[in-house]
Formats: C-alpha cells, structure tokens, sequence
C-alpha cells in the first residue's frame, strides 16, 4: 500500500486566494480566466522591455505595456540567458538595459500569454496550452459522484507546545482548504467518491483521484487514480492501491491527453460501480442465508473458523435478538464486539475474521 502526498503538499504551499469550496466554483474561475485572457503572437524585435512606475515591463508590438508575474518574469530571464537572481537585485532601469541587450532575436513569433495587464507566460511556438476549464468540464461530466474531501485547517492560532524560550506567532490568515486550488501558476484538484466504500481482499477502500495542470508551463498536465482507506486532515492519502497515473508535455497532442485522462476516470467509476454492485449482492446474500438450522450449528461453524466459545456465544446472543442466525447478523454481531476491544491489533483481526465469513453466503 502507498502512502500519496501530492494533496498534502498542495495544500500548504497555496495562498488564500487560490483555495475553492467546491468544483463548479474552481471550473467558474478557471472559466473567467480563460475568458479575460489574450494571446499575443509579437516577433522577438517587436517586445520592448520598459521601466515604468518603479517596475520592469514589456511593450508588445508598440501598442500595449503589460507588467509581469513571478513567472513570466522567470521566463523573460531564460529566454534573455541572464540570472533571474542577478536581475532582481538591479533598479527597473538597469534591469530593463540588461534585457534590451540580451533579449534574442529570431524569425519564429513568441507566445505572449496575458490576463489583464499582465504577462502570465512567454513561450516559444512549441508550446500548445491546454486551459484548465478544459480539464474540469470533462471531470464534471465524467465523475459526477466525486466531491472535495474534508476541509483541512491551516494556520495555528495557539501554540501546540508551550516553550518560552521561542516566542510564538500565529499565522495571519487561518484558512480551511478543501483539496481545489487554482494560481496564476498551475491549478490541482482532489476528489473522492465518500458514497464508493467496498472491500478489496477483504478491507475497506474508497476510490479517489487527483488531476493537475498549468496553463502556463509550470507543470506537465496529469491525474493520478487510486482506491484509499483514509484521508487524514492533512489531506495525505493513506493506504492507497491500485494508483494509476498519467500525465503529458504541453506539446502539440496536448489536447489528446484530455481523452486518455477521461478513459482512465472512467475506468475508475465502472471499477467502483462494479465493486458496489457485487458487494451489493454478497450483503443480500448474506441476510438470506443461514449459518445453521440451530444455535449449536452456528457455534460449531464459528469455533472452526477460529472465534472461541464465549466469543461466540456472545455473537449468538446478540443474532438472536434480531431473530436469525444469518450470516449478515452473525458478522454485525461479531464486528459490534470487535469495536469494544481496546487494542487495535485485536480489533482488525476481529474484523477480517468476521468479514471471511461473508464467503459462506457466496
């Protein structure tokens, strides 16, 4: 079993402003973005960079300046062969004599990727973006019973450990995250299906995904499948089986991903759907099949299967107060006393010997 990190990672680098409480309000801003945003397609002699208002800019074609975001800006450094870190310590002035004779020429045009008055990306021709809307309206056509997983909490507002000697400092901005997150960089989404509970070599797993993409070139498209027995509050997937996962290069098939990622999604539903439907079937089967014509029948049954006499007595007072000694009431029995154990050692074992009765009724 693995142990996945991808949300719990996501979750404490993102700001405020890039959490969402569900996905129709994560698909709602991904949708305006793409619907404020222009591509400009300038030759690299026809991009000025521009001191103005105490800040680096950059004139497009003689018409319109635009500012420049963290990682446009990291871009414009590599695309010029300069040290972003060098550049950074340099008055707007300097910074923009250092471009206008760095910055290359060449015949190809640039991908100049804006939102407002920003430059959210530069790129060469190669590059082809794929738009997080994009992404999110096959997720919400595809995997419609899958929601954000618990909120998880961000910022202490009281010491976990007293010390004096280090003085404390709670976070200004305490925050819940629901697994959904979109930056002026990248966008990531968590979801789980709570509804999709089934056993799997007789233990309890649901099924979940994560996808991933950046409409800016910060990180690959992606989505990573798998079935979990817990999501802690810090959204580290616990347990996880069967992890499948996917991702591609913004290249010229980009859009092609899309089709891979809904095939795999899919294949993650009918996966639970049939794993709910014959767990389905066992439990009927269950509560129609008895373990014995007599209460000495059953015990004898539960004592082969390794359960000791008083232990089973006990199971069978409490399956008679149902009225049946059906495989269903015997394992209810039996797992409503393996929750009064102690030790959680004993308590699993109690459980999977309980559910490997459920085979009698297959």
């Amino acid at each position: 079993m693995a142990t996945l990190t991808r949300a719990n990672e996501e979750l404490f680098r993102r700001k405020p402003d890039e959490c969402f409480e569900n996905l129709v309000d994560l698909w709602q801003h991904c949708h305006e973005q793409k619907e404020r945003s222009i591509e400009y397609w300038p030759q690299p002699e026809n991009i000025r960079p521009l001191a103005s208002e105490g800040r680096l800019q950059l004139l497009c074609d003689g018409d319109r300046s635009f500012g420049l975001t963290e990682w446009s800006f990291s871009q414009l450094c590599s695309l010029a062969r300069v040290s972003k870190e060098t550049v950074n310590r340099l008055s707007p002035e300097t910074a923009r004599q250092v471009f206008a004779e760095t910055l290359l020429g060449g015949s190809k045009p640039l991908q100049m990727y804006t939102l407002d008055e920003r430059v959210r990306a530069i790129h060469g021709a190669s590059y082809t973006r794929l738009y997080n809307v994009d992404l999110l309206t096959m997720v919400r056509e595809f995997a419609t019973d899958f929601v954000p997983p618990q909120a998880a909490g961000i910022g202490n507002t009281e010491p976990s450990v007293a010390n004096e000697d280090i003085p404390f400092e709670p976070d200004p901005e305490p925050r819940t995250a629901r697994g959904l997150y979109c930056g002026e960089q990248d966008m990531f989404c968590f979801l789980i299906d709570p509804t999709g509970w089934t056993e799997i070599n007789g233990q309890a797993f649901a099924p979940g995904f994560f996808v991933w993409n950046s409409e800016v070139g910060r990180r690959s498209l992606g989505v990573q499948t798998f079935w979990f027995q817990a999501v802690c509050q810090n959204h580290i997937v616990w347990d996880a089986v069967e992890v499948v996962e996917f991702s591609r290069k913004h290249t010229a098939n980009v859009y092609d991903a899309i089709g891979e990622i809904r095939t795999i999604l899919e294949r993650l539903v009918e996966a639970r759907d049939a794993r709910r439907d014959g767990f389905v079937r066992v439990m009927r089967q269950a509560m129609a099949t008895s373990l014995g014509e007599s209460s000495d029948d059953v015990l004898d049954r539960l004592k082969e299967r390794g359960f000791t006499k008083a232990l089973a007595k006990e199971a069978l007072d409490i399956a008679r107060r149902k009225g049946a000694f059906t495989v269903f009431a015997v394992v209810d029995a039996l797992t409503q006393l393996a929750g009064k154990k102690r030790n959680a050692g004993e308590r699993n074992e109690m459980d999977q010997k309980a559910a490997s009765l459920l085979t009698l009724a297959i």
